[in-house]
């Protein structure tokens, strides 16, 4: 039986995303009895195939795997978690065949530009993978693979692109990773020692006698990913993701508007733990002195109830 390493998951450098390649230092390499540019096999909730390369220099002395976010996905495992690692060996396939992530009509020779794009790089059966096309990416499931479930795809590899998407059950949406978000490092930096450190590590504020702070205020333009930072964080922290949206929770019926932030309350704690993200608040809780609407004033003292309760 192989050999197999359990090492706690980071994010990829940017220079690495979308390779399809993790890294590990030479004594897990040693271990493992491998090679950079051997396949390894990563197991958490899912498994699925990748290249192992040296970790780099400031990495040499950590235990850690690097990996990027489809990498994450298809593996099933988040940033922090722990990830089996065993050598592999991949055969070159003999077929593999891609269902796109929703209905698309694509040119002649666009099945050998895939190829192309997919040489010499490993494939697992239920894997989501991203071709890059013109101005975007293309994200497609892979349905089937030959002669086994881990193939590599070389010379003698007949790709086929279907035009209708998989399965519902065939499908995994890949959610949005901290990779997704640039220019933003700093304030990804102190969102997450506010909102993932607390939840992945509440012992910590215990043993210091710390209380962890319960919420943060972003605030910006529309478009600065605000939005996308929250989806990030909960996706990364393994949190239930809820949004309330300001302007829809309002009602003209009596008590509407209340009971809808209360279900949305009821239902994170439910599924906690859970992130809300209340967007556009100041159109549901503006400066109290400045409220002059019955129905304000109650939404405002409602979610004063609720956040209290927290």
């Amino acid at each position: 039986m192989p050999k197999s390493v359990k090492l706690k998951v980071a994010a990829a450098m940017p220079r690495d995303q979308g390779r399809g390649i993790v890294r590990l230092n030479s004594s897990v390499r040693r271990e493992l009895g491998i090679n950079s540019g051997d396949y390894v096999l990563l197991r958490g909730t899912k498994e699925t195939v990748a290249v192992c390369w040296p970790a780099l220099k400031e990495d040499e002395i950590l235990d850690m795997v690097r990996m990027d976010g489809l990498i994450r996905t298809n593996a099933g495992v988040k940033l922090g978690e722990v990830v089996e690692i065993s050598p592999v060996n991949v055969p070159e396939g003999t077929r593999v065949v891609l269902a796109p992530s929703q209905p698309v009509r694509f040119q002649r020779g666009f099945e050998e530009y895939v190829k192309h794009q997919l040489m010499n790089k490993p494939i697992t059966r239920g894997d989501i993978i991203m071709i890059a096309s013109i101005g975007q990416g293309l994200q497609f499931t892979v349905t089937a693979a030959a002669p086994g479930k881990h193939v590599r795809v070389g010379p003698a590899t007949q790709v086929e692109v279907l035009t209708k998407p998989a399965k519902p059950e065939e499908v995994t949406v890949p959610q949005v990773t901290y990779e997704d978000i640039g220019g933003l490092g700093k304030e990804l930096q102190k969102i997450r020692e506010m909102i993932e450190l607390p939840m992945k590590s509440p012992e910590l504020f215990k043993r210091l006698g710390i209380t962890p702070p319960k919420g943060v205020l972003l605030h910006g333009p529309p478009g600065t990913g605000k939005t996308l930072i929250a989806k990030a964080v909960a996706n990364e922290s393994g949190a239930t993701f809820r949004v309330i949206n300001g302007p829809e929770i309002m009602s003209k019926f009596y008590g509407e508007s209340e009971q809808k932030l209360r279900e949305v309350f009821e239902d994170a704690e439910k599924n906690a733990p859970s992130i809300i993200f209340i967007d556009e608040l100041d159109s549901i809780a503006p400066k109290r002195a400045e409220v002059t609407g019955e129905v304000e004033r109650r939404v405002v003292a409602q979610l004063l109830s609720l956040m209290d309760g927290l």
